[in-house]
């Protein structure tokens, strides 16, 4: 689809609903970037940063930060990367063009997704699931949410929140 039918398609609203809000986080099974479905069960027990990523924005070098964070916590949380392409079309790419730019540019290693939409009528529904638990939608690209081990909690941080902020890094690493 041409960047005109996807800009008229989104302009008309005709967008797909994605499916029923989950009960729980854990009920959730999603494609990974190179098409492998990831259970989300398999999360349990462990804290989740669910990161709404771009690879053309002015916030994309956080990938650095999130890379770090994965690398110095992975065994307190579990990053999970979820591009999409609702923020001024600021992740244009296929899920192998994003893999490759995630890699190339920030050696990324931590778990990232197929492309989703994040917000409006197409919301993903993990997206949805997140809104519902706390009453926030994303602000812009890098939002995050940070899930309890449990999945009942989840914390919001606007886009603007670095990855290796204080106040992240605390709630992560608390038991």
């Amino acid at each position: 689809m041409g960047l005109a039918s996807m800009l008229a398609a989104k302009l008309s609203g005709n967008r797909e609903p994605q499916g029923a809000v989950p009960a729980s986080i854990y009920d959730l099974k999603i494609k990974s970037l190179d098409g492998k479905e990831i259970d989300f069960s398999q999360y349990r027990g462990k804290k989740l940063l669910i990161v709404n990523t771009a690879s053309k924005c002015g916030k994309t070098p956080q990938y650095a930060g999130l890379e770090k964070l994965h690398e110095q916590y992975q065994n307190k949380v579990s990053i999970l990367g979820f591009p999409a392409n609702n923020f001024l079309w600021q992740e244009p790419g296929s899920n192998q063009e994003i893999a490759e730019f995630c890699e190339r540019n920030y050696g990324v290693k931590f778990q990232m997704f197929e492309k989703i939409s994040v917000k409006g009528s197409d919301q993903h529904p993990l997206y949805q699931w997140l809104q519902s638990k706390t009453g926030h939608k994303p602000d812009w690209n890098f939002a995050k949410y940070l899930v309890s081990e449990d999945g009942t909690r989840v914390t919001f941080f606007k886009s603007s929140v670095q990855p290796l902020d204080d106040q992240l890094v605390s709630l992560i690493i608390q038991p």
